[in-house]
């Protein structure tokens, strides 16, 4: 009987974590050869620390440490960078993933959500990416290196800022 070799089971790690890799990616990045490249960045460094993986520790907080990491260093790195308009990559995408009428409010929903969440800081803005993946608050303080009690914290005030920024819309 054959065991699995290192690269079939990092292949299927990012295989049964990919949407994990995509909430960090989509969260960081607004053009889709940013989000390709944050992407392939995630896959290098989760490739890079596979091998020290600890089992002692919850898989998806050990993948979630490395990708949040590496986004947070991306997103700095792309601010320094001169942009152009992103309004074509924006309609391009809309060409490219139209909606139902019947998705269209939904779909306006989210995309505020997600530009509200674009527009927080680095930490609040890996904070709600793990929260609305359902993480606990001892996961995320985990995580982010921060108490419980500051997550909440945290947490609490973010809501209050996002219900004044649907209130006003």
């Amino acid at each position: 009987m054959n065991l699995p070799t290192l690269e079939d089971r990092f292949v299927a790690l990012i295989r049964d974590h990919k949407k994990l890799i995509y909430k960090a990616c989509h969260s960081y990045t607004t053009t889709k050869d940013d989000f390709k490249d944050l992407e392939q960045e995630i896959i290098v460094q989760l490739w890079k620390a596979f091998p020290r993986y600890n089992p002692a520790y919850k898989l998806s907080t050990w993948m979630y440490k490395i990708a949040l990491n590496t986004a947070i260093s991306f997103y700095r790195k792309e601010k320094r960078r001169p942009h152009h308009s992103t309004l074509e990559g924006h309609i391009m995408e809309m060409i490219a993933d139209p909606v139902s009428e019947h998705d269209a409010e939904l779909e306006q929903h989210i995309q505020v959500l997600h530009g509200f969440i674009q527009n927080l800081g680095e930490i609040n803005k890996a904070l709600m990416l793990l929260y609305l993946d359902g993480n606990t608050y001892a996961e995320i303080a985990d995580v982010l290196g921060i108490s419980e009690t500051n997550v909440a914290t945290k947490i609490s005030r973010i809501k209050i800022m996002l219900k004044k920024h649907f209130s006003n819309l």
